[in-house]
């Protein structure tokens, strides 16, 4: 028996694993999420929700989409494998951060700027009142309405430990160097 790879196979950073009922995706990044724990009992009830409701109702769909007839030109069925494919997308990307977390807290009254801390920023040239907040953090935490860093971003990574009054420059996606002062941590 012959043995062969497409290029994806010998060159791809995902690993690819076959079995009869589906295809799984896995990502090598081994990254650890860092969230509090109120964002982990709500990224533990979504997953219940999706894995039970979700699950139930998207199946009740397709199932529905199914019985119109020809599924090569049923767009309803189509929209619904969609929606599936997304929703399991979602699941797993979940499960993902409730295996590969550290539980943090937000610390209100912190000197330095830690991870799920807020910080205003007033970038040169610009008044406080034109300051800006960002929540340091993952997206999966991010409050409504509130601007986000990830730790990992430039202007996130090089808030981190940073103290109130502080100037910080960083380089922006486009190469330039901005620089803004700390005039808030909460």
């Amino acid at each position: 028996m012959e043995s062969w790879q497409t290029s994806l196979e010998r060159e791809s950073p995902i690993s690819v694993e076959l079995s009869p009922s589906r295809y799984e995706v896995t990502a090598v990044s081994g990254q650890i999420q860092r969230i509090t724990q109120a964002t982990l009992h709500k990224l533990q009830q979504e997953v219940d929700h999706l894995s039970t409701v979700g699950r139930v109702e998207i199946a009740r769909i397709i199932e529905a989409a199914r019985m119109l007839g020809d599924l090569s030109e049923n767009g309803d069925y189509h929209a619904a494998k969609d929606e599936q494919g997304k929703m399991e997308s979602r699941i797993r990307q979940i499960e993902h951060i409730i295996r590969n977390h550290e539980l943090v807290e937000r610390d209100e009254n912190a000197e330095a700027v830690g991870h799920a801390s807020i910080v205003a920023v007033a970038y040169d040239g610009e008044s406080d009142d034109e300051a800006q907040e960002f929540f340091i953090g993952s997206i999966e935490e991010k409050p409504e309405g509130m601007l986000t860093a990830s730790p990992a971003s430039p202007l996130g990574e090089a808030l981190l430990g940073k103290k109130l009054g502080e100037d910080v420059i960083y380089s922006a996606p486009n190469g330039n160097q901005l620089k803004c002062r700390i005039i808030g941590i909460r």
